[in-house]
């Protein structure tokens, strides 16, 4: 018997609206962030104004809509969509400041500590020895570890290279001499038991860590006291790593993976701007 496979009724496409719950001011920003760039490369056309294309690359960073959806919505094709995309994630990410100039500023802004923490960005899952490098043992997920510098209001100032998951978070900071900038700057970070031996003067250390329990032993009440100190200053920081990955395109990444560090300091200037609104 013969199978028919004619779909049932009209095959129309369906487009509908959905709320981007981000400011006129990012908009704005990111606007006319574009419109210099496509002055400056001398691009006079693009198949849709500035203002929309903005607006498409946000609702596929905020909202981690698929590009070729997004883009058949939009009489787009995909490719083009992503590499707008690409584009803006380039032209925001070379906004970030580095590490050295941001530990200078809280210096001469007469700031003393900064916040220290690391987070995993999951990635999705494939064959292969790439992966076995991203699997974290702290989380049994794939994925990339980011360390990030907040300050004491819960601003990001800061992010690492994203690198694979299976490294500790200490080793992360070392890639980076991240106590060696510290001392230079004159400035302490707080940051979590995860770190505890990160700094190996015990006299002046430049990141400060809680006390951990010992194997079948109790902590005394004044170590406990101290640990209690440290989370509440460290609160701050768990939001500002809760705001950046508002932006659902960190909930799984799907890029390649060599987008991951600039796609995280892309969302950290955009965070910025949303939040100083």
């Amino acid at each position: 018997m013969p199978t028919k496979t004619v779909p049932a009724g009209d095959h129309t496409e369906l487009v509908y609206q959905c709320r981007l719950p981000l400011s006129t001011q990012t908009l704005r920003y990111l606007t006319g962030l574009l419109s210099a760039h496509l002055k400056k490369i001398g691009s006079r056309w693009r198949k849709l104004p500035t203002g929309r294309i903005a607006v498409l690359v946000l609702a596929a960073l905020r909202h981690d809509q698929r590009l070729s959806d997004l883009a058949g919505g939009n009489d787009l094709s995909r490719t083009t969509l992503d590499r707008w995309l690409k584009e803006m994630t380039e032209l925001l990410a070379a906004r970030a400041p580095r590490l050295q100039r941001v530990l200078a500023r809280i210096a001469r802004e007469g700031g003393s500590v900064v916040l220290l923490d690391g987070s995993l960005i999951p990635t999705q899952r494939r064959t292969g020895l790439p992966m076995r490098r991203r699997w974290s043992a702290k989380h049994k997920r794939h994925g990339l570890l980011v360390i990030a510098l907040t300050d004491v209001k819960g601003r990001l100032l800061w992010t690492s290279t994203a690198r694979p998951a299976r490294g500790s978070e200490i080793t992360a900071c070392r890639h980076d001499d991240l106590v060696g900038r510290l001392r230079e700057a004159g400035l302490a970070a707080i940051a979590d038991l995860g770190f505890v031996g990160l700094d190996d003067d015990a006299g002046d250390p430049a990141v400060i860590t809680g006390y951990k329990k010992p194997k079948g032993k109790l902590l005394l009440p004044a170590k406990k006291l101290v640990n209690q100190l440290i989370a509440a200053e460290r609160a701050v920081c768990e939001h500002a790593f809760a705001h950046l990955k508002n932006w659902r395109v960190l909930t799984k990444l799907r890029l390649d993976v060599k987008w991951a560090t600039r796609l995280v300091r892309a969302l950290m200037i955009l965070n910025q701007h949303e939040i100083a609104r």
